[in-house]
């Protein structure tokens, strides 16, 4: 159905880790995005290759790709570089959602660029990408509890009331993945960055 050198195609990446140990933890906000959106749009993630699980569908008249890395979050431009090059997609064709210890449970900010402040999986991107201009969506998990670690932290599960502010803020990275791939970056980020 796709193949190598055909028309544009949008991809939509969702950061995390693999394995049940670490589902629905605060580190893996990315793929539980990325299941939703997967869900709303209704394509598959049924493909495993360049070392990440994904799916293919047309969304709004453009094709679309939903990956989720499978090579650990520290890793993950291993996933990311390998299918971008086979799928010849352009850097710009490019989004990312990943946690963010910087912004309050419950918030989202689209960004065009960025460094990767001290998240993993962003610096693995920048460093097989070659590049910090890309697009994404930061989801907030907040700052750990006083005297918690941050691996500690960032691998645990979100509490009931976590949840509460995180429903409505994957709610809206879903919407603005969905409206990213048929309008400019920058309108999308006007609506959502409010």
């Amino acid at each position: 159905m796709f193949r190598k050198g055909q028309v544009l195609l949008k991809l939509i990446i969702g950061l995390g880790n693999p394995g049940r140990e670490y589902d629905r933890t605060r580190h893996n906000i990315g793929f539980m995005i990325i299941d939703q959106l997967a869900d709303h749009l209704s394509i598959s993630l049924d493909k495993t290759k360049f070392n990440g699980l994904f799916g293919m569908g047309m969304v709004k008249g453009e094709k679309v790709i939903l990956l989720k890395p499978l090579t650990y979050m520290n890793l993950s431009g291993e996933s990311i570089r390998p299918l971008m090059d086979y799928y010849n997609i352009d850097v710009e064709d490019i989004m990312v959602i990943y946690d963010d210890l910087d912004l309050p449970t419950g918030k989202i900010r689209l960004r065009t660029k960025g460094s990767p402040g001290g998240h993993n999986g962003i610096k693995s991107m920048i460093h097989h990408l070659h590049t910090q201009e890309f697009k994404r969506i930061r989801v907030g998990i907040d700052r750990p509890f006083k005297g918690m670690k941050v691996p500690d932290y960032v691998l645990g599960r979100f509490t009931e009331d976590e949840m509460v502010h995180m429903k409505p803020a994957m709610d809206k990275a879903v919407e603005a993945s969905e409206e990213s791939i048929s309008k400019p970056f920058l309108e999308v980020m006007n609506v959502y960055n409010q």
